[in-house]
């Protein structure tokens, strides 16, 4: 079978309500370079046929910084690295508040309060987080976020009692390749996470990092990883190498299988929201538009948490130039 006949009758199948099998999405990532922008379009028309024309925006907040215990080797705000990041303790509430006023006016549909460090457990600063979290939903139309590491299941009780609607916990790469990245806590740690976080009915934003030097093979199983679980939005964040941290002379990806990654994890959850997350700008640079033309339907708009992303206005202005829609609360 030709190229340009498995990328068609595998997006047919897909397109007729089936799913795709894990050696058929690995036979995708086999495909020329020239036949990639064939694989793209029929990514797109599975994300159009499944989800429709509306992008998903979140802005995240990084309401304390720096001073985290865990030893990933990708972030700058691991102790374990020697980096030049603010470290700061919990932002005051009207802080928190003004931040996600800022989101609401930047068009961002949903707001994540985001903190450093492994979880709640024990964690002095969950009442605080948590108080603030229903400040937002009187004071805001946002949807509410947020991204606190770990938690058990009182943690996941009074996250819900605050009206959060949705979680993030990204299992970050596969669990075959989870203990070249960290091996300060377990993959299942984070596979429990989410499980408790579904149980009590509330949506799961997880997904991971691509270009920490892991292969295709493990690319995929992260994605059927994430289909297992039933997660409900798979940001896609691109490594951003950062000096001081252990993956700092990582090798760049090809812009192409960035791109190339996109559609087929599009292919594999054709009813998900991925989700444009960080390192995009620096990997893609000039071609980031045809990210949503390689099935993506959500976007992180705004900065990250430790490094700047293109800006909320430019990221708004790339969704309307593409005719697609935002969604509003």
């Amino acid at each position: 079978m030709t190229n340009y006949d498995l990328i068609f009758s595998l997006g047919k199948k897909i397109l007729n309500g089936n799913d795709i099998t894990f050696d058929e999405a690995m036979a995708l990532t086999t495909i020329e370079e020239a036949d990639i922008p064939m694989l793209l379009g029929v990514a797109n028309k599975i994300r159009e046929k499944f989800t429709g024309s509306y992008v998903d925006t979140c802005q995240i907040l990084n309401a304390r910084s720096g001073g985290c215990s865990e030893n990933c080797k990708f972030c700058a705000q691991s102790v374990h690295h020697d980096v030049d990041v603010d470290v700061y303790p919990l932002m005051n509430e009207d802080d928190i508040i003004k931040a996600a006023q800022k989101a609401e006016a930047d068009h961002a549909y949903r707001f994540c309060v985001v903190t450093s460090g492994c979880g709640m457990e024990g964690d002095r600063d969950f009442a605080k987080i948590t108080a603030a979290i229903e400040r937002i939903g009187t004071e805001t139309s946002l949807q509410r976020c947020c991204s606190l590491g770990t938690l058990q299941e009182d943690h996941v009780s009074a996250l819900k009692e605050a009206g959060i609607t949705r979680y993030h916990h990204n299992l970050e790469t596969s669990e075959s390749y989870f203990k070249e990245i960290c091996t300060s806590h377990t993959y299942q740690e984070r596979i429990d996470t989410i499980k408790r976080v579904k149980a009590a009915d509330i949506e799961v934003c997880s997904g991971g990092i691509i270009g920490m030097g892991e292969t295709w093979r493990q690319r995929i199983e992260l994605a059927f990883t994430l289909k297992e679980l039933n997660v409900d939005s798979i940001p896609i964040n691109v490594l951003n190498p950062v000096k001081g941290t252990a993956l700092e002379n990582q090798e760049k990806l090809n812009p192409m299988e960035i791109l190339q990654t996109f559609a087929i994890f599009r292919l594999i959850l054709p009813t998900k929201i991925l989700r444009y997350a960080g390192g995009r700008e620096r990997n893609l640079g000039e071609l980031v538009p045809l990210g949503f033309l390689s099935g993506i339907n959500g976007m992180l708009i705004g900065n990250y948490l430790t490094t700047q992303g293109r800006g909320a206005d430019k990221d708004i202005q790339t969704v309307n130039d593409l005719g697609l829609k935002l969604l509003e609360n």
